[in-house]
């Protein structure tokens, strides 16, 4: 929380304060045309107003000013969605599910509805909690240079505001529909990625094991909304996102290793290149073992192993290639082949899940029935009818 305040105070500075906006470099100002009239009197962002000497002041300095206006809603919403990494946050809810519906647990629309719209709503926070922290950071990259804030779409009290309704919601959500655990894990998902992770870019390397443990969480939210503890398949599942994250943010890092290093990033491409090839390389052949866990626990069954194989044999060797012989190209086919790799996994696990055998099923109906004919005994007992009672134990105990 100190660490959010102190980005969102010396972004608001940065927003407000004229004498720091005349050095900002040009992309700061989002240009759009504007009626002629209106250019004795510019405005930034929202309305925040600058007098004519500070006008011309920016226009001695030979940087190009230009009145913004308020978004329109159609706007707005695409604001919100770059805002809030709406492509990242979809496959991190799609894990969620795919949790979720691992779980050896009966499958409840309610719930699962519940913990979709609660996950999706927290790791809308987390997002935009880390784009503001990063503004400063993130006009230094050309990949992030264009991000709302950046550009001054949307005012930084405006995003914290979204930002904190979100995160109250989606925990609210989680904890008072599906149950206190899913809740305490999606609250410690923000915590993590906005108060640990993002600040953590700029001081160790050791931010990538940190981001893999936030991406790791959401399987683990679905498993426990439909059971409500973390057997050892929510581990498994936990495992395997934690794993496919390092081959596929590496290989993303490695060619973006010189804005990183431009920006501060301390990421492993651009301070130890050696150790993100090898570091790939490795968690990429963990997949391996990680999948063969899944039909050991009886949590799918053994073709799951064949079948994923395949695709893990091919995730090595390109992890392996990139290892060998780092480049732009190699770097870019990892990257594609990860993110082809992991829904096609989740779906092979889906389609794999061992379901309940028939000896099983029938001891479940046994003890059902059972119970339910101690209840009628109960009820027999105490209404006087003793007979019935006594004929229901000793058909039991035949049984």
């Amino acid at each position: 929380a100190p660490l959010l305040t102190h980005a969102f105070r010396r972004a608001a500075a940065t927003w407000h304060g004229p004498s720091l906006l005349c050095s900002l470099p040009p992309h700061f100002a989002h240009s759009r045309q504007q009626p002629q009239q209106s250019a004795h009197f510019s405005t930034c962002g929202e309305g925040t107003p600058l007098t004519p000497a500070v006008a011309e002041e920016i226009g001695q300095r030979g940087q190009k000013w230009q009145v913004l206006t308020p978004l329109k809603p159609k706007q707005l919403l695409q604001v919100y969605s770059d805002l809030i990494k709406l492509r990242l946050s979809g496959l991190v809810v799609l894990t969620t599910m795919v949790g979720y519906t691992m779980a050896p647990a009966s499958l409840n629309i309610g719930t699962l509805t519940a913990t979709t719209v609660g996950t999706a709503l927290c790791v809308c926070a987390a997002n935009t909690f880390n784009q503001l922290a990063e503004v400063p950071y993130d006009a230094q990259m050309k990949r992030t240079k264009v991000r709302p804030l950046v550009k001054h779409l949307i005012s930084p009290f405006h995003a914290f505001s979204l930002g904190a309704a979100c995160a109250v919601t989606g925990v609210g959500t989680l904890f008072c529909v599906v149950n206190p655990l899913t809740a305490f894990l999606g609250a410690t998902n923000i915590v993590l990625y906005s108060g640990i992770y993002t600040p953590m870019k700029r001081t160790s390397i050791l931010n990538t094991w940190v981001g893999s443990v936030v991406g790791a969480l959401p399987p683990m939210m679905g498993w426990a909304a439909a059971t409500g503890g973390l057997e050892a398949g929510a581990w498994v599942l936990a495992a395997v996102l934690y794993a496919w994250q390092f081959p596929h943010f590496n290989s993303l890092s490695w060619n973006l290793r010189e804005e990183y290093s431009r920006a501060g990033y301390r990421m492993m491409s651009a301070t130890d290149p050696g150790l993100c090839r090898r570091v790939a390389l490795r968690y990429s052949l963990a997949m391996f073992p990680i999948c063969l866990a899944a039909p050991l626990i009886g949590m799918t069954d053994w073709y799951f192993m064949a079948d994923s194989s395949v695709m893990n044999l091919l995730l090595a060797y390109s992890s392996w290639r990139f290892y060998n012989k780092a480049g732009e190209d190699t770097a870019r086919r990892l990257f594609m082949l990860s993110v082809i790799h992991l829904p096609l996994l989740l779906v092979l696990l889906m389609l794999h899940k061992k379901k309940a055998s028939s000896k099983a099923k029938s001891a479940e109906a046994a003890a059902a029935t059972e119970e339910e004919s101690g209840v009628e005994a109960a009820a027999n007992a105490e209404g006087g009818n003793v007979a019935p009672a006594t004929t229901v134990v000793s058909t039991s105990a035949a049984q």
